[in-house]
């Protein structure tokens, strides 16, 4: 028994009304619907990467508040949510693509440890494009960026935000 990925087409998405519209592409946002839904009424989009762009802009061009709410709707890596099941499905598959589902309890204690300090010295859990990265490359990512400046980590967790929400968005949209 195969598994068929139905994907859609660009042409099929600026069709849709609001509702569908925001149920096919609001996840690739980490439960963030007010992003879609901002991003509908920007249709048509003459291309995955207009669309993209628009999902980006919405964030970008969010208040500060609203920004940083967005942020702390990131899972931690490893962390409870992961623990806990409690995951959009899209986490638990880019996690798992860097062995984050597999850490020994020494790799789990520092990645705990780790996560704590920047969230404590930022406000917001570390983001990386996990796809992009092995796990070795995560945790000295972590480490380098925990020592950066929040200004700097805003800029680059919205920036690491958008090479996951595009290949999110590729997955689900046949160029």
């Amino acid at each position: 028994m195969s598994l068929t990925i139905t994907r859609l087409n660009l042409a099929e998405l600026n069709d849709m009304d609001r509702d569908a519209f925001v149920a096919a592409v609001g996840p690739t946002f980490e439960n963030a619907a007010w992003i879609a839904q901002a991003a509908w009424s920007r249709r048509p989009f003459a291309s995955i990467d207009a669309l993209h762009a628009a999902m980006l802009d919405v964030v970008r061009e969010a208040p500060q508040e609203r920004r940083l709410a967005f942020l702390c709707g990131h899972p931690e890596l490893a962390g409870r949510e992961a623990q806990a099941g409690t995951m959009t499905v899209e986490s638990v598959g880019e996690q798992r693509s860097a062995g984050l589902d597999a850490l020994s309890r020494d790799e789990m204690n520092e990645m705990q440890r780790l996560n704590r300090v920047y969230r404590e010295r930022h406000g917001f859990p570390f983001i990386i494009a996990v796809r992009r990265n092995t796990k070795q490359q995560i945790f000295e990512a972590l480490r380098t960026r925990s020592a950066a400046g929040t200004d700097t980590e805003l800029r680059a967790a919205l920036e690491q935000i958008g090479f996951i929400t595009r290949g999110r968005i590729d997955a689900l949209l046949a160029a």
